[in-house]
Formats: C-alpha cells, structure tokens, sequence
C-alpha cells in the first residue's frame, strides 16, 4: 500500500463530504422532511407504501383503514335509491320474475366486466378519472374532465332528493302522520275536506301540496319553497362535513351509512310478510310474463339499469379504487359489489311489492264494501232482482271472491244496461297493475301503505332515514368522483376544494327548491347523465382495448392480481362490450327521438298530472346540458392534438425524487410500447448513490423548480444518467 494512500483516501472522504454539504446547503428550509427521507432508503423494501408520483413526502395517499370499509364505500355508491324505487318498477312493467333474465345477462356481460375495468385501471394508477385516463392516453384526458361534469350535474338534484327525504323524516315524529288524512277547511258557514286532497289522495295531496307547494308549470318559478331550501342545506352540510377529509372522514361514516338500508330492508321484509295481502304482491311481482322478455325496450331498459346501478362512468369507482393497495384483488371486487348490487335490488323488491300488496288488499276491500253497497241499493229500488244473488252470499260480510262471482252474474244478466249501473270489478291485480316508480313510489304509494302499518311513524322513520342513507352513500361517491380528479391533478387544498364545491352546488341547487323545482330534478335526471356517461364509458372502454391495448392491460393485470384474468373479460371488452354499449346508446338517442320532450305536471284544479312539452328555453337547458357534459372530450383531444399548450417537460422526462427513490415520468406516453401501467413500482427502483457526483446545482436562483404532479421539485436536476433503469411510471 502506498506510503500517501490514506492521506488520499482521508481526501476522496472529504470531498464526499464537501459534496453531500453542498448539496444540502442548497435545500430550502421547508425540505426537513424530505432530507431526512434520504436516510430512510433502508427501510422502503420493507414497507408496502405506495406514494404518488411527484408529490411531497407529507404528501402520501390515503388509504382505505380495511378492507371493509373499501367494500362498503363501494356498496354504497353504487346501491341508491334505484335500487329502491326504479328496479322494482322495471320488474314490474317488463315481465315480473322474466326481467331478471335479461338482467342477470348484461350484468355479465357489461356490468361486471366495465366495473372491473375501472377499478383496476383506478388501483394500479392510484389517480382519479382526470389522472388515469390523462395518463393513459393525453389525447383522451377529457373523459376524467366530462365524468367531473357528469358528477356535478347529479350531485345537484340528486342531494335535493336527500333534502325531500329529511323533510319527511323531520315530519314523521307525530302519530297520526300528517299525511293520514286530507285537512280540512273552515270557512264562516261550515268545515268542508279540502277539494284538492279529496279529489287526489291524502298522500299525493300532501306531496304535491304540502312539501313542494308545486306550480302548474316549468315557467311559474313561485319563488323559493323554504321548507325544502332548508332541507337542501342541511343535505349540504351534511355531505360537506362527511368528505373534507376524504375518506378518512367519508370511511368511517360508510358503516353505518352502507349497513343501516339492510336493516331496514330486512326489518320491512319481515313486517311485510305478516301483513295481509302481502304474499299477493309477491307473487303478482315474480310471476313470468315470458312474451314480453322478448321486446327490445325490455333489454334497452334492462342495460341502463345495469349501467347506472353500477355507477359506471361517474369517477366515483375509479376514485374509491385509487385508495387501494395495488396488489388488491380487484376482481374479486367487482363481483362481488355487482351482485350485492343486484341481491339488494332483488330484497328491495320483495319489499316494495310486500308493502303494496297489503296497500293493494286494503284499497281492494274498500272498493268491495262500496260496490256491495251500490248492489244493495239497486236491490231496494228494484233496478236488480234478489233471484240474481247465490243464497249463501252475505252482504254484511262479504268477501273480494263472493263479491267477483255476484259481479260477473249481473254483468251477464244485465249485459245491455250494465254500465249504467256504475259498478266496479274489485281485483287485486288491477291494482297492483298500476306502476310507479321514483318520488311517486317512494313518496306517495309507499307513504300511504306505511299509514295502514301498525305504529306507523316508526315505520315512517325507518324508511326516510334509509333514504337518506341510501342518498348519502350515493352522495360520497359522487362527490369523490369531483373531488379526487380534481385534488391529484391541480394539487389544491381537499378541505377547500370540499367546502367550496359543496357551496356552489348549494346555491346552484336553489333552482331545484323553487315551486317548480320538481320539473328541474326530471329535467335534469332525463337529459344530463344518461347520453354523456354512455359516451363516457364507451371512450373509457376504447382508450383501455384499443390505444392502450387489451393484451397490454391483461398483462399489467397478471402482474397486479398476481393471476391472468379469465379470457371472457379479453372478449367482452375488446368485442362485446363496446357493441353493446354503441347499441345501448343508438337505441337511446332514438328513444329520445321518438318521445317528446316534456314532464308531468300538477294541476291543482283538477288534482291531476298532465303532460307539458317544454318551453323553447326549457328544450335549450336539456341540449346544454348534453353538449356541456360531453364538451371537455372534444376540447381536450383539439388542444392536445394541436399543442395549443406547451408542455413544460417536453425537453426531457421529468423525475421526482421520494423517499430514497426515483420515479421516472415519461413525456409522451402515446406510442410508447412500454406498458403505462405495468411498469416497475416506485419500490423497485434503486436510490441514487450518493458516492457519485449525481447531482448538479442549478444556474442561476436557487429557487424550488415546479414539478408536475408535484407541489415543489427537489431543487436539483437529475445529471444524464445513461446506466439508470427507467421506470414506466
């Protein structure tokens, strides 16, 4: 060994040292935090953390505290109100048991495979729908954009249905419900039944009347109704309070927000079962009418209610996913959830048709006690003759089968004059016959059965709260699907961004609790979702088979499952799914072609709904909102494919610097071959060698550089490092 060679050595020592002082010397104050997770280069080996690209070190994404509550977030969002008041309607009108089949089929075959579809692309990018779809294909980044759009316009009306919900709620804590019977009008000479409510419903009287104090028409504004403003801001508040922090806040809600509709709908169940003429609604509800499974409405209407009752295309899948681990199985997930879906809205069925059968009974016996009386009548003035009746009918206790046979013996012996004598056939089935479905089944035909129920306001409070809840799990999805996309890509505050959301939506949302407010919640649910998230999906299904590539995405599958996915999903989304999809929403735009745009109207003189076309401006609003909610695709596509906006890491790939590790950003992520996800994890990467010169000072100010994806860059800028491996995220 040379005589001088520790004298050497003690040299190349010191300038190590001067180097890494020279390097810290050039940190700024606020980067104590990332200084000392150069030292912790050790122990990322050891620890699963997934972090995002370019951010801070404080700046880590959440995670779901369980599984659990990861299931029942997404259980939530994707169970509404739907579940309740629309699939057992669209079981009803198309076939009873026989509409199952057809949904049980595109379940398979577009609801289960899209919705695994975004959940993996949401677990594996760890972004919301901006970031994902932006990472996988610049040019396609608009469809993050229009599902922000899309979310915001259901978040508007559909936190205004919650509002509805409280306001039944608050009135259910008084025996008789207010809604029971039909109030009554003094005036100086005598008390008379008020003549809107009798000519309806107490119910329908009491909805139309009491709660919206509703106009005649969509331009009869009325001014605002301030029973229901109140309503819509305590709903704001609530879902305010319940996301400013994410889902850290939002999580832990979900266990009782996600759980509690079950108990309800289990406890209806039972109670419904013991009620009389329940078993008939059930029965009326699952008995196949197989010639109508044939029509192509039933599928088209079959496949949007799988499409919605998923929530595909909101943001909110993708957004909940993106708070996964990435060795999280997400296909387990996505069957799961879909058939919890479809489980509920089979339960909720059962309920609803165990509730109307018995409300179905009540009405049936009513108009059996009536036209016995009628009968009776004609008897004493001779119009009918006592030879007619069978000996062992008994008029005082009459049952619906006695009164059908004396029914269809004087229609037979009375064929000529029959109409004149204003009698009625008493079936059940006619009854149950009459479909409705939305604010009519949940606040009027519901509401009305529940006042026959023993302890009636019990039951009235159970089911507003489950409303309320079913909404609000609704309502987390929704807003997360702004939220998360909007907070990972221009990096703003989520507290803020929270609060102030939740404002504008507010004061927005007075339009829906005017008098008119009603035709706005219709106006808004017929034309601002279903065409724009049709359109969504099919862009979200193209981006994924064909620009990304489907044998690409099955691989990053492989390797983030840790098993190959099932060739039937390579099938359906690179041949059947979009087909279905481009079917689906031909059929839709001609369905919308053919119906005329319009809603239904109250009339308070004669206690009826009519049809109203809508007005010039009306047919404006609905256009916009389509056009609205579809417009950042074609914008973002025209300002990417024109470079109408430079990109400041155009020159060179940028790199952030995490923990002891670097994560390589490519610039041009169309037509590369490398996988965009299936890349190596940030983990995998190695650290910089602090033994060699790999850093370099900038010129000039020492000021932090902007990184994208990032708050603030390191300081620094990476020295050409041929030998480094790249990572593809």
């Amino acid at each position: 060994m040379p005589k001088n060679s520790k004298v050497v050595k003690r040299e190349l020592d010191d300038e190590v040292i001067e180097s890494v002082k020279d390097l810290l010397s050039n940190e700024d104050s606020s980067d104590d935090a990332f200084k000392k997770s150069e030292l912790m280069v050790d122990d990322q080996e050891e620890k699963d953390v997934d972090v995002e690209e370019g951010s801070d070190v404080e700046d880590e994404r959440p995670a779901w505290n369980s599984k659990l509550q990861y299931i029942l977030a997404q259980v939530g969002f994707s169970v509404g109100l739907g579940n309740v008041w629309r699939f057992p309607y669209l079981c009803q009108k198309n076939g009873g048991g026989a509409y199952l089949v057809p949904y049980l089929i595109l379940l398979l075959i577009i609801g289960i495979p899209l919705f695994f579809l975004e959940l993996a692309v949401g677990q594996r990018i760890r972004r919301g729908s901006i970031g994902v779809w932006n990472y996988i294909s610049p040019k396609l980044g608009g469809i993050g954009f229009a599902s922000c759009v899309v979310c915001f316009f259901v978040a508007l009306y559909y936190n205004v249905i919650i509002g509805w919900s409280l306001f039944y709620f608050s009135q259910s804590f008084q025996h008789p419900l207010p809604w029971d019977q039909c109030p009554l009008v003094k005036n100086t000479s005598h008390t008379f039944v008020e003549p809107e409510c009798e000519k309806s419903s107490a119910t329908t009287y009491y909805w139309y009347r009491e709660a919206l104090n509703i106009s005649s028409s969509l331009s009869e504004s009325g001014g605002l109704n301030w029973k229901m403003t109140i309503c819509l801001l305590a709903a704001w508040v609530m879902v305010c309070l319940a996301m400013i922090k994410g889902i850290q806040s939002s999580g832990k809600i979900m266990y009782f927000s996600s759980l509690f509709p079950y108990v309800v709908l289990l406890c209806f169940l039972i109670r419904g079962l013991l009620l009389n003429g329940s078993v008939d609604g059930i029965r009326h509800m699952f008995t196949p009418k197989l010639e109508i499974m044939l029509e192509p409405k039933v599928w088209r209407e079959a496949a949007t209610q799988v499409f919605f009752a998923l929530g595909l295309g909101f943001g909110g899948v993708i957004a909940f996913s993106s708070y996964n681990k990435r060795d999280n199985n997400c296909h387990f997930d996505a069957v799961l959830v879909s058939f919890i879906n479809f489980f509920t809205s089979v339960l909720a069925t059962l309920v609803v048709f165990a509730v109307l059968g018995f409300k179905a009974n009540i009405i049936n016996e009513k108009c059996v006690i009536q036209n016995s009386e009628k009968i009776l009548k004609l008897l004493k003035i001779g119009n009918l003759s006592q030879d007619m009746i069978p000996h062992h009918i008994n008029f005082s206790s009459i049952t619906a089968e006695d009164y059908n046979l004396v029914y269809d013996i004087i229609q037979k012996v009375k064929e000529e004059e029959f109409d004149s004598l204003g009698l009625k056939s008493c079936q059940i089935e006619d009854e149950l016959n009459k479909a409705v479905q939305g604010t009519g089944l949940a606040f009027i035909a519901f509401t009305e059965a529940m006042t026959h129920f023993p302890a009636s306001p019990f039951w009235s409070v159970m089911f507003f709260l489950m409303l309320v809840n079913l909404g609000l799990g609704s309502m987390f999805g929704t807003i997360e699907g702004i939220i998360t996309p909007i907070v990972d890509t221009f990096k703003v505050r989520k507290e803020i961004l929270t609060v102030i959301c939740c404002l504008v939506a507010f004061f927005i949302g007075l339009i829906f609790v005017q008098r008119s407010g009603n035709y706005f919640v219709t106006m808004f649910d017929d034309y601002s979702a279903t065409l724009p998230l049709l359109i969504v999906v099919i862009l979200e299904n193209i981006a994924v088979t064909r620009i990304y590539g489907i044998d690409k995405f099955i691989e990053d599958l492989k390797d983030m499952l840790g098993f190959s996915p099932s060739q039937y999903y390579y099938y359906m989304w690179k041949y059947v799914s979009p087909l279905v999809l481009l079917c689906l929403l031909v059929a839709s735009i001609v369905q919308m072609g053919l119906s005329p745009p319009g809603y239904s109207a109250w009339i308070e003189d004669t206690a009826t709904e009519e049809f109203h076309s809508y007005p010039t401006w009306g047919m404006i609003v609905c256009i916009s909102l389509m056009v609205l909610a579809v417009l950042p695709v074609p914008i973002v596509f025209m300002v990417r494919r024109c470079n109408l906006i430079g990109d400041s890491s155009s020159s060179l790939a940028s790199v952030s610097y995490k923990r002891g590790r670097i994560i390589k950003e490519p610039v041009n992520l169309e037509g590369d071959n490398t996988s965009l996800i299936h890349g190596k994890s940030p983990s995998e990467m190695p650290s910089p060698n602090f033994g060699k010169n790999i850093y370099r000072k900038q010129t000039g100010s020492p000021t932090l550089d902007t990184a994208p994806n990032g708050r603030y860059g390191i300081g620094y800028l990476m020295a050409d490092m041929p030998d480094m491996p790249e990572s593809d995220l």
